[in-house]
């Protein structure tokens, strides 16, 4: 696949080099989230399973705007990158995953689908204020260096799948679909142990297991060049491989609680009012990971 170049290859994998020099650059500490995993849950610490919630909600809030998925993974790799450094208390969580996400849309999203600090707190149902708020971005840009931007498991997934569409005949470029290995990756960043993974890693892992899954034989030869390219062993392929699928598993089977069917209703300024009419109907749920609750917003007047 990758010793006959096209021009829109060689551009490909002249990101995808940029991308790799990169990637070791911004990561949370593996060290800091063991730890996170290691944790008794009595209330007060930071748990694995805490931190998941948070993710979860900061999806349900992606999915509620229409955000993009590069913003739900970059909302992602702050949050663990301040976790893993900082021993953050229970109550306090809610206050940095928000402050995260905040920073996140800034980053990605157009300026005019920003909603306000006042309507992401009420949406979100927290208590705290908007100063409270500001005062954690500050917290949390501190401690990450000020370096928001960072590589994500989302940029090589867009990368590997691009190249891997290049490689296949013009009438089956759709046969491999984006939008559930979006779906699948949203899935794994609800797991904190996805967290430790090399992005480069996990989004060839999300693909590979796809492409398996769906018997693409024809496929495996550029799964295959890009991991080589990528210089990701067949170990850790494979061990990324086998936890992503028993995560995908676990997300489409019972064992996934079900909100229930309460309809929630917030105010809402005019301007997010409008921002919701916009994206409420491009939002794209993820089948296997539990809907969010129905949604009504009032517009103040």
């Amino acid at each position: 696949m990758i010793e006959v170049l096209t021009t829109d290859s060689q551009k490909l994998l002249h990101q995808l080099n940029t991308l790799l020099e990169q990637e070791s650059r911004c990561q949370p500490k593996v060290c800091g989230l063991k730890l996170i995993e290691s944790a008794h849950d009595n209330g007060l610490r930071m748990t694995a399973r805490l931190r998941d919630f948070e993710v979860k909600d900061l999806l349900s809030l992606t999915q509620f705007f229409g955000f993009d998925t590069e913003t739900f993974s970059l909302a992602v790799n702050l949050l663990d990158r301040f976790l893993s450094k900082m021993k953050v208390q229970a109550k306090h969580l809610g206050c940095v995953g928000l402050s995260c996400f905040y920073l996140a849309v800034k980053s990605i999203e157009e300026e005019r689908n920003v909603p306000l600090a006042t309507d992401l707190i009420r949406i979100s149902q927290y208590r705290f204020t908007v100063s409270d708020l500001m005062r954690m971005e500050k917290i949390v840009l501190e401690k990450v260096c000020w370096k928001v931007k960072a590589t994500t498991a989302f940029q090589f997934l867009q990368l590997y799948y691009s190249l891997i569409r290049e490689t296949l005949p013009f009438e089956r470029r759709n046969d491999l679909n984006f939008e559930r290995l979006e779906a699948q990756l949203k899935a794994c960043h609800c797991r904190i142990i996805f967290s430790k993974a090399k992005p480069s890693v996990l989004a060839l892992a999300i693909i590979a297991l796809e492409i398996q899954a769906l018997k693409y034989v024809e496929l495996t030869e550029g799964v295959e060049c890009i991991q080589k390219h990528s210089k990701i062993s067949g170990r850790d392929l494979t061990f990324w491989q086998e936890l992503v699928s028993k995560c995908l598993t676990e997300y489409s089977s019972n064992k996934c609680s079900k909100p229930n069917g309460q309809k929630l209703k917030w105010i809402v300024s005019g301007r997010t009012a409008r921002q919701l009419k916009h994206s409420y109907y491009r939002i794209t749920h993820l089948p296997t990971i539990p809907e969010t609750m129905g949604t009504e917003y009032i517009c103040k007047t």
